[in-house]
């Protein structure tokens, strides 16, 4: 598979929930701009819609939907980002700069 991702991705391990034939549990593993990888035991499809959300450090949520670009099961799938208003961006943005900012050798976990 060719690398066609622009955006620099930060690798993490933030607990999430997908929306995927009811809520599913998951980690996302790598996350930036444009999309992010969520491991999880739950199937998808290429091409399928899902929202996701993960908890921000002041306590509010971002969701997020994207669409499964690629899947390996059991372990998870790729998710390219779509439809994101100007605020889930800039919300977005400002949570992978602080992530970036926890990240002197150590994984950011967020509950």
């Amino acid at each position: 598979m060719s690398e066609r991702r622009t955006e620099e991705r930060v690798e993490v391990s933030l607990e999430t929930v997908w929306d995927g034939h009811g809520n599913r549990p998951a980690r996302i593993t790598d996350l930036s701009e444009g999309g992010c990888y969520i491991d999880t035991t739950g199937e998808s499809c290429i091409g399928e819609r899902l929202t996701f959300r993960v908890q921000l450090p002041d306590g509010g949520w971002l969701e997020l939907t994207g669409i499964v670009a690629h899947q390996h099961v059991p372990v998870g799938f790729g998710l390219r980002f779509t439809d994101i208003t100007d605020e889930q961006r800039e919300q977005l943005r400002a949570f992978i700069e602080h992530l970036k900012g926890t990240q002197d050798g150590i994984t950011a976990v967020l509950r």
